[in-house]
C-alpha cells in the first residue's frame, strides 16, 4: 500500500470511528489536524510519494515495474476531484460518503498516466481489471468502485468537460446472489443468555426490535426515546430522519437499563468502563463480536440484525412498502435484498395457490 493510500485509509477510518462521539466541525477540525500530522509522518509532500502511483500495490516489487506519476496530470485530476466534490457537497452528499469519493478516485488518478479527461473506456477498464485483481476484492466491492468512478465521469459530461463519458460502456458488475443468513429465534434467545450486563441485553434487544443502523444507534440520546409510543427517532442516511419502534421487552430492558446508569451522559448507550463516553460504532462491533463468541455464534453484526428484523417482518406477512419505510430505504430493491424469505412459507404457499 503506497503512503497516500494509506493516509486516507487512516483519515476514512478515524472519521468512521468519530462518528457518533464528536460533532461533525469536531471531525473536521480533528482530521485536519491529523492529515498534518500525517503529511509529516509518511513525507507525501510534491508528488504524493512515488511509489503511491502504482493504486493498491501490496508489496515494493508491485512498484519497481511502474513508471511513475507525472506531478502536473495528477495535480489536474486532483483540481478536477476537487470540483467534483465541492458539486457533490452542495447537492447534499455527506462527508462521510464525499471522502469515500476521495479516496476511490485519488487511487485511480495515482494509477493512470493521462488527465480525466483524456482516459478512454479501455483505460478505466484495464485499471478495474488491475484493482480487482491486486486488492482481491469481491465483484461487489468492485462495482462500487466503477459506480463512483462511473458518477466522476457523468458529471464530467454533464459539465461539458468531455463529450461523452468513457465509463458509460462499462456495465453493473454481476455479482453472486448469496442467500444472506438472517439470525434466528434461537441464536437471539443464546445471546440474551450470555449477556452479564444490562446495557448489552438492552443493545441486543433494541438493534432486533428496531432494525436501525449501527451508525443511528450510537447518535441516539436519551431524550430521543419516547417510551410511552415505544418509538424514537433516527437520523439516518442522507441526513433523514424517520421513526422507528420497539417492543415491550426492549422498552423493560432499556428502562432498567438507563435507571441504573449514574453517569451524565445524555448519549442512551455508552462504555462500561469510566468516564462512560457515548459508545462508538466501533465498540458496538466489539461489544456484539464478543457476545457471539460467548455463545458459540461466529457472524455476530450489528447489520445483521436489521437483515433479521426484514426477514421476520416480510415472513409474517408485513406489506413490503411498509418495510421498507421502516428500515428508510429508499428503493423498494434494497429492502427486498436485505429480507431472506423462507423457503418453508414458499412452499407452504405453492401448495395453497397452486397446488
Amino acid at each position: 500500500m503506497g503512503c497516500c493510500e494509506l493516509k486516507e485509509e487512516i483519515l476514512v477510518r478515524f472519521a468512521a470511528d468519530c462518528q457518533g462521539v464528536l460533532r461533525e466541525e469536531e471531525i473536521e477540525k480533528s482530521l485536519a489536524l491529523l492529515d498534518g500530522i500525517l503529511e509529516d509522518m509518511l513525507d507525501t509532500d510534491g508528488v504524493h510519494a512515488t511509489k503511491a502511483g502504482y493504486a493498491g500495490a501490496e508489496n515494493a516489487d508491485a512498484f519497481k515495474h511502474h513508471k511513475p506519476i507525472d506531478p502536473q496530470i495528477y495535480r489536474q485530476n486532483c483540481q478536477a476531484l476537487e470540483m467534483y466534490l465541492a458539486a457533490k457537497r452542495i447537492e447534499g452528499c455527506s462527508e462521510k460518503t464525499l471522502r469515500q469519493y476521495r479516496l476511490i478516485l485519488d487511487k485511480m488518478f495515482q494509477a493512470v498516466e493521462k488527465p480525466a479527461m483524456e482516459l478512454s473506456t479501455a483505460d478505466i477498464r484495464e485499471y478495474l481489471s488491475t484493482y480487482q485483481q491486486q486488492n482481491r476484492v469481491s465483484k461487489v466491492t468492485i462495482d462500487n468502485v466503477r459506480r463512483i468512478i462511473s458518477g466522476f465521469f457523468s458529471w464530467l459530461e454533464d459539465e461539458d468537460y468531455i463529450t461523452k463519458s468513457p465509463a458509460r460502456r462499462i456495465h453493473k458488475v454481476k455479482s453472486d446472489q448469496v442467500i444472506k443468513e438472517a439470525f434466528t429465534d434461537e441464536h437471539l434467545e443464546r445471546m440474551r443468555n450470555v449477556c452479564h450486563s444490562m446495557r448489552d441485553l438492552a443493545m441486543i434487544e433494541f438493534l432486533a426490535s428496531t432494525g436501525v443502523r449501527v451508525g443511528e444507534l450510537v447518535l441516539l440520546n436519551r431524550k430521543d426515546i419516547n417510551f410511552s409510543e415505544r418509538s424514537c427517532i433516527v437520523f439516518g442516511k442522507g441526513n433523514k430522519e424517520r421513526e422507528v419502534y420497539f417492543d415491550a421487552k426492549t422498552k423493560l430492558h432499556l428502562e432498567a437499563y438507563l435507571t441504573q446508569r449514574e453517569d451524565t451522559e445524555e448519549a442512551l448507550f455508552v462504555s462500561a468502563r469510566e468516564p462512560h463516553n457515548r459508545l462508538t460504532i466501533n465498540g458496538v462491533e466489539k461489544c456484539l463480536h464478543r457476545i457471539g463468541k460467548k455463545c458459540g455464534l461466529a457472524d455476530v453484526h450489528p447489520h445483521k440484525f436489521r437483515r433479521t428484523l426484514a426477514t421476520m417482518a416480510i415472513d409474517k406477512g408485513m406489506p413490503v412498502e411498509q418495510v421498507q419505510t421502516l428500515l428508510g430505504h429508499v428503493r423498494i430493491d434494497t429492502t427486498m435484498h436485505y429480507a431472506m424469505v423462507n423457503q418453508h412459507n414458499v412452499k407452504e404457499a405453492h401448495r395453497k395457490y397452486l397446488g
